[in-house]
């Protein structure tokens, strides 16, 4: 989710480069259950002896804000400092980008790409594999400045001769599809574990699987990770009953007998996250804990079925959103967990600390512990939601 900042500007001829509930947890963790052959699931991330496995989770980036001035490009320094940060303190073994990775609707070319790359970035110098989905201004459409309409004038607009686009006329105010992000990413780098989901869900695009595997069989799952596109931007803010349907079929194939825990990850929360918020600006309680608790929930546009799908699995341990900048609480729903991540990047509204969701799981028996790790080393909100 991203407010646009009510700021002054100067709008110079400008060149932007353009590049292409606390539930009953299962003992045993993925013995004998199945593997996901034939059903695309990814299985490169896999424990390491009697290690912990550990995720950092970054939301709300909102890379390419203002990116026409100067305040946007110092907001990306930030947020750049903001990863390297947890990533140095944290020293996860894989990394999620929880959506709204870049704020597409303020990128008045088809530019996102560098953004995208420039908010990966961070990670894959450090070797760290990772995995997106999208959020509702990944794929925004490009909103026009107020300002640009004032004596100061739209600025012109130049694409770089180098690209593809050069010397199109219709080569600005046009974005950047959830496609054509995905296949840039997966095309260009081997540590990414994205996927582009079945064209039967589309334009929900970021719909995969990814299995963390044990530390004894590389073929055998440990825990699942379910990815889901929750939309907005170029379409409806809603999981679509094609993709629970797809979640149903592709859970009960791969884990038939919900004997591997099953992690969920989307942007935008679903309303089930409304009936167990605490009340706003309330101090948060157990049994939810967190640190901010600033807005409402600002969920889904509508709900077709997806926590019902989620609650028939006694294997979902937990949901993990983003979308909420003011939010970063977990409470228990019936069988599972509710958690939002943290606000990660300086882009977006919001003055809050920046951060990061930690993720933690042990493999045998399978445990899943979480915290939120800040830019400035600190950690806080510990709480158990497997063990």
């Amino acid at each position: 989710m991203s407010k646009r900042m009510s700021l002054s500007y100067s709008f110079p001829v400008f060149l932007i480069v353009v590049a292409t509930a606390t539930a009953a947890c299962l003992a045993a963790a993925g013995g004998g259950a199945g593997r996901g052959d034939g059903f695309g699931v990814g299985k490169g991330l896999r424990f390491s002896g009697s290690s912990p496995f550990r995720i950092a989770l970054f939301a709300d980036l909102h890379y390419g804000e203002n990116a026409w001035d100067d305040w946007g490009p110092k907001q990306d320094v930030k947020s750049d400092r903001v990863l390297s940060n947890i990533l140095d303190n944290e020293t996860p073994d894989f990394v999620i980008y929880l959506g709204d990775v870049i704020t597409a609707n303020n990128l008045p070319i088809p530019n996102a790409s560098m953004y995208w790359v420039q908010a990966i970035s961070p990670t894959r110098i450090r070797g760290i594999p990772w995995a997106t989905l999208f959020g509702n201004h990944d794929d925004a459409q490009f909103e026009w400045p107020l300002e640009w309409f004032s004596i100061a004038g739209i600025p012109e607009v130049h694409c770089p001769p180098e690209t593809s686009f050069a010397g199109e006329k219709d080569c600005s105010f046009r974005g950047t599809t959830r496609i054509e992000l995905m296949k840039m990413e997966i095309l260009k780098n081997p540590l990414s574990h994205s996927q582009i989901g079945p064209t039967e869900l589309w334009p929900a695009v970021s719909n995969y699987i990814l299995q963390i595997s044990s530390s004894k069989d590389p073929e055998s799952p440990s825990v699942f990770l379910y990815f889901l596109d929750s939309g907005g931007g170029s379409y409806p803010e809603v999981i679509s009953y094609a993709q629970i349907k797809w979640f149903q079929e592709q859970s009960q194939a791969i884990n038939p007998n919900s004997e591997v825990p099953e992690l969920i990850f989307w942007h935008i929360p679903s309303h089930a996250y409304k009936k167990v918020a605490p009340c706003r600006k309330s101090s948060i309680k157990r049994p939810c804990v967190g640190s901010i608790n600033m807005e409402e929930v600002a969920s889904q546009e509508a709900e077709w079925g997806i926590m019902d799908a989620l609650l028939n699995r006694s294997s979902v341990k937990a949901v993990f959103v983003g979308h909420n900048h003011g939010l970063d609480w977990c409470c228990p729903y019936k069988k599972l967990w509710l958690c939002f991540a943290r606000h990660s990047g300086y882009g977006g509204y919001g003055t809050w600390p920046r951060g990061s969701r930690i993720l933690e799981m042990t493999e045998d028996p399978f445990s899943l512990n979480s915290w939120i790790s800040m830019e400035d080393g600190t950690k806080h909100s510990y709480v158990k939601l497997c063990s």
